[in-house]
């Protein structure tokens, strides 16, 4: 018989491999650089805190699940950051946004600095 531990990690297993299977699909459909780091960003977030969650789960109330829920904490601080720093990084080298990107609020921000700054 199986357990309800083992069961709910299971399925903790599977939506974690389910969210990382949907950010790979959206790395290969998606048009330009900024949605495709989006779309991976969150699901590999996602998924990586379910998976973790479910090993913690099935590895039960251990100094080994402290450490998962340390190292899933950190990635949930991580995973955004460096997407962030990511995207910030295309767009000051001269990435263009697709043209379905409707308003480019960061363009019209740098300009209103650089007017400041030359001011």
């Amino acid at each position: 018989m199986i357990s309800i531990i083992t069961l709910i990690s299971v399925i903790l297993l599977m939506l974690g491999s389910f969210f990382f299977i949907a950010g790979s699909i959206g790395l290969n459909r998606l048009p330009d650089v900024y949605t495709r780091l989006h779309a991976t960003t969150k699901c590999d977030t996602l998924g990586q805190s379910l998976i973790l969650l479910g090993v913690m789960m099935y590895e039960g109330m251990t100094f080994t699940s402290l450490k998962i829920l340390i190292i899933a904490g950190f990635l949930l601080i991580a995973n955004p950051t460096g997407a962030h720093a990511l995207a910030k990084g295309a767009y000051l080298s001269g990435v263009i946004p697709c043209e379905n990107t409707e308003p480019d609020e960061y363009r019209d921000l740098c300009a209103e600095v650089d007017d400041d700054l030359a001011a």
